[in-house]
């Protein structure tokens, strides 16, 4: 019987490389195989609509993530990471529009340039902490935004930019079904290459520095180095991000990366998890899907006459209040996050029936 088990009693570790493993048993192992075939097979029953919400989710998961690094794992702040996924946005465009350089490789390379930036920003950053930190990065956010606006060499301005679809060896990812293809690929490299560097000497350090910064600098962590690392390692997640949601629409305007996205993906974190790699995949479907399935429920309440048409106008304004009530509603009651509350089901199904 102890063989059905999760994870049998007697599990015990003796080693760092059984302790820091990416699936501790074999069962997660072989759900985490069977969720990408099933990712795999989506696009065979979903409709264009259910497409355009799946690549949403894998391009914002993808931001997301970088933000839980610097928030979640190092215990930094950031206001503006809307800001620098835009920049990846226009990086990428730029790269291909004026020097030609292929989809598949401008994209990576927007991640560079996008991390050189956050690297800048992070140079006074990452020597501040609080109420300071999240002003600075908040300041980032407006610098970056104007520069978009008036930078006509690199982002065409208010006009904005056109960004070439995704191709590779001949292959064109036109449409929700080809893309869903390229966006589900880029975000599971992402996610394996997070988890990785978490399990690693940096990724400790990051948690050390977040935990408690002064035992972690008498141990010998740099906390400058760190904190400025993850700024870059949150820069180049946005990026990535940012040059994936601009080869998707097909155009990069600056009006797409205002301060309500930076609240948006601090809201996935939050509802998510901070700290936890599945937990942010799990706030980001929650947010993208959350007002989808308001606007449903509206739908359906109007057309079983529970509600009058004059408020089917203020749908917009009510999905806007829903995800902020949601944000204040998990801090208060649930402020570990959906993760905590799926490694608690998970503790009762393997505990039942006992009580403790």
């Amino acid at each position: 019987m102890s063989s059905m088990s999760l994870r049998p009693c007697g599990d015990y570790r003796t080693s760092y490389a059984k302790d820091t493993t990416i699936f501790p048993t074999k069962w997660s192992r072989n759900f985490a195989i069977l969720g990408l075939v099933l990712a795999a097979l989506f696009p065979l029953i979903a409709s264009q609509y259910h497409m355009n919400l799946a690549i949403t989710i894998a391009i914002y998961g993808i931001a997301a993530l970088g933000l839980n690094i610097l928030v979640g794992f190092t215990g930094q702040i950031s206001l503006g990471h809307a800001a620098f996924f835009g920049f990846g946005a226009f990086s990428s465009a730029f790269l291909n529009n004026t020097y030609g350089v292929p989809v598949v490789i401008a994209i990576p390379l927007a991640g560079l340039m996008t991390t050189a930036v956050g690297l800048i920003v992070g140079i006074p950053a990452a020597r501040i902490k609080g109420l300071y930190l999240a002003i600075a990065t908040l300041a980032s956010q407006f610098i970056l935004q104007d520069f978009f606006s008036r930078a006509d060499f690199f982002t065409g301005g208010s006009a904005g930019a056109l960004a070439q679809s995704f191709s590779l060896f001949g292959w064109e990812a036109y449409g929700e079904h080809n893309f869903y293809y390229v966006a589900l690929v880029f975000m599971v490299i992402c996610f394996l290459l997070a988890t990785n560097m978490l399990r690693s000497r940096d990724g400790r350090a990051f948690v050390a520095v977040r935990d408690h910064y002064l035992s972690a600098e008498v141990m010998g962590v740099n906390l400058t180095k760190y904190r400025l690392m993850s700024f870059g390692v949150s820069s180049f997640y946005a990026g990535i991000a940012g040059a994936l949601y601009g080869h998707y629409l097909g155009f990069v305007s600056v009006e797409s990366f205002t301060i309500l996205l930076s609240i948006q993906f601090l809201g996935m974190i939050i509802i998510g998890g901070l700290g936890s790699v599945m937990g942010t995949l799990m706030g980001t479907a929650f947010m993208v899907l959350l007002p989808e399935v308001l606007e449903g429920v509206v739908s359906a309440m109007n057309g079983a006459g529970l509600i009058g048409a004059s408020f089917m106008t203020n749908v917009a304004f009510l999905k806007e209040a829903a995800i902020g009530l949601v944000i204040v509603l998990f801090l208060i009651f649930e402020p570990d996050g959906l993760a905590h509350r799926w490694r608690q089901i998970k503790a009762y199904w393997k505990l039942y029936p006992f009580s403790y």
